[in-house]
């Protein structure tokens, strides 16, 4: 591709996030990619999983049909209903892919769409307007999502201006991606995150629903393609799904023969569990919480044989 034509390359993106420090290396900037091939019963990011446009309709700043009504009179598709006290509700059959209309009339910001087409170029401007603290940090860019690969040329358009630009590249993962993406997308990447979430494909079908094998085989691969690249495996340790020695044990066996994997956990939490309300959806883990005892025991557990391969969340 050239670089003009990858400047002009549009893919769907939710979200772009400043000043993060806790998704690779340095200060980076986060750009969040539409579409998710696992439905992770405590995905934190719901919004991200479909591979279009979403409405969301947050209540608490909406201010009701009886101030106004630009939003009902915006909407091309009838899907805004007036509740008889006034309140909104979006009907879910009607909303399809058009959100953009009800949402820009709000002035309240109580419609939101999750998802806007955007160019390689335009993405890469506003991660450049960060430009001196990605030199001072060794941060840079971070492609998430969802999972950021589904959307292939777009991601790999985004990877290779940016390092035209000069600036370095992390992707966070779930591996589950043609491996032909993947190692495409190597080239460009100064740093991996890859989540590992269970060794055994049945309980991780159960509960992203798709099995590992494929996930796991793309990691071996990854690993062994440049053993200089750096590859940070992560685990979310969800309460009674991986939150055992067992299984954290597992994982950190099937890390051990590569020696350039280091390996986090990351403890669950429930931030996400707003959004799943705003896209009229329920939460699947709404009211799980994670015991404060189990990480500590898990970070042994890792270290027994990872050694110092394995990282702290602060």
């Amino acid at each position: 591709m050239s670089a003009l034509e990858d400047k002009k390359k549009k893919g769907l993106v939710f979200n772009i996030q400043k000043y993060s420090v806790h998704d690779g290396p340095g200060i980076r900037t986060i750009v969040f990619l539409k579409g998710c091939p696992l439905s992770c019963n405590w995905c934190s990011n719901p919004e991200s999983q479909k591979s279009e446009p979403e409405l969301a309709f947050n209540a608490g700043r909406c201010l009701t049909f009886s101030k106004c009504t630009r939003c009902l009179q915006a909407c091309l598709r009838g899907a805004i209903i007036r509740e008889a006290d006034d309140t909104l509700r979006i009907d879910r059959t009607l909303c399809d892919g058009c959100p953009k209309n009800c949402a820009e009339a709000c002035p309240s910001q109580g419609l939101i769409v999750y998802g806007q087409e955007r160019s390689v170029d335009d993405v890469l401007r506003v991660v450049e307007q960060d430009a001196a603290f990605y030199t001072r940090s060794s941060g840079g860019l971070t492609l998430s999502g969802g999972e950021p690969l589904m959307q292939g040329e777009f991601a790999l358009a985004l990877l290779r201006d940016a390092r035209r630009r000069r600036i370095k590249t992390a992707v966070e993962t779930c591996g589950m991606v043609p491996w032909k993406t993947l190692e495409a997308a190597s080239e460009y990447l100064n740093y991996v995150l890859y989540d590992i979430k269970h060794m055994d494909s049945g309980i991780h079908e159960a509960q992203t629903g798709c099995s590992n094998e494929w996930i796991l085989d793309n990691f071996r691969k990854l690993a062994l393609l440049d053993p200089n690249k750096t590859i940070l495996a992560r685990t979310p340790v969800i309460p009674g799904f991986n939150d055992s020695e067992e299984a954290i044990l597992a994982i950190a066996r099937f890390l051990e023969p590569f020696p350039n994997v280091r390996y986090e956990m990351l403890p669950y939490h429930r931030l996400g569990t707003q959004k799943y309300h705003f896209l009229d959806r329920v939460p699947p883990m709404d009211e799980v919480t994670l015991d404060k005892s189990v990480m500590p025991r898990l970070i042994d557990a890792a270290r027994s044989v990872l050694g110092d391969r394995v990282e702290v969340t602060k």
